[in-house]
């Protein structure tokens, strides 16, 4: 369990940094998006290649059908999350799109009938009550800053969906024939997107795509793909808990990169979701989940 809560933080981590890249990139965010994932999957592509052979598997319908729905609601997550992320500080972006634990209950039990633990929603509660601090410290904020909390929330919604379905899926034998296809699915449709609403420039300057092959490789292959992995070994609402380290981690760094201080709501609001992970964590120690 140590292991697995240590993979865990890793990929929290590694996701958090996201924020920092998207707050410094200037290519449109359907764009930014779509090149994200396809990055992602390109990079993972030989380990798809090696799982279809070693489980005997014929590239298919059968084979990325799992992966098209949580695909599409990654894609329309990551889309909202690169507009939300650049209208608000750094710090609450990272929180509200990681406000999961509100909403996973309903959704592992409808997607995957896992009833979460009673300590494991004590410990929500606890970590939620993060989320009212932070918010307290919110109201001296723009109109601006707000509109893009609220577009942030919309995103934590679809990207809660797609974890809630990665803990569905747990039982298909192998990682990477479920996480690359969605990665190109995602960013194929991202691209889509793109497209059709916009008149997309592709960047051309070292430094953007430094940016996106940065977001591909940290937040996404080793973030999502961890988060996803977490999803099929630990139990969802403890993920989903300790997923919010993110935003501890996003403004510690928004700090040191973009120069933007954090208010005393985000220290009392941190040591709130640090109590509430490891109530969580205490929740794994009791009588072995079987799902996992």
């Amino acid at each position: 369990m140590v292991f697995k809560v240590l993979l865990l933080l890793v990929g929290v981590y590694a996701c958090s940094t996201a924020i920092i890249m998207i707050k410094l990139s200037t290519t449109e965010p359907m764009l930014l998006a779509g090149l994200r994932q396809l990055v992602a999957a390109l990079v993972l592509t030989p380990l798809y290649l090696r799982d279809l052979r070693r489980f005997n598997r014929r590239f298919g319908v059968s084979v990325v059908k799992d992966s098209v729905v949580p695909g599409i609601l990654l894609g329309i997550h990551l889309i909202s999350w690169v507009i939300g992320g650049r209208l608000t500080l750094a710090a609450n972006a990272s929180l509200i799109v990681n406000m999961i634990p509100a909403v996973m209950p309903v959704l592992l039990i409808a997607f995957a009938r896992e009833i979460p633990k009673r300590r494991e929603m004590a410990g929500t509660v606890v970590a939620l009550s993060g989320l009212v601090i932070l918010g307290g410290g919110d109201i001296h904020f723009s109109a601006q800053t707000f509109k893009g909390d609220i577009i942030c929330f919309v995103s934590m919604l679809f990207f809660a969906s797609y974890m809630a379905l990665a803990r569905r899926y747990r039982e298909q034998g192998s990682l990477w024939l479920y996480v690359v296809p969605l990665y190109y699915v995602g960013g194929m449709f991202s691209l889509l997107i793109s497209f059709v609403l916009t008149r997309p420039v592709f960047p051309d300057t070292p430094r953007e795509i430094l940016l996106i092959v940065g977001l591909g490789l940290i937040p996404t292959v080793f973030g999502h793909t961890i988060l996803n992995q977490s999803m099929r070994t630990v139990r969802g609402q403890t993920v989903s808990i300790l997923n919010l380290g993110q935003f501890v981690f996003a403004g510690v760094m928004g700090f040191f990169v973009l120069n933007e201080i954090p208010s005393l709501s985000f220290y009392a609001a941190s040591l709130f979701v640090v109590a509430g992970s490891v109530l969580a964590i205490l929740s794994g120690r009791g009588r072995r989940d079987k799902t996992s």
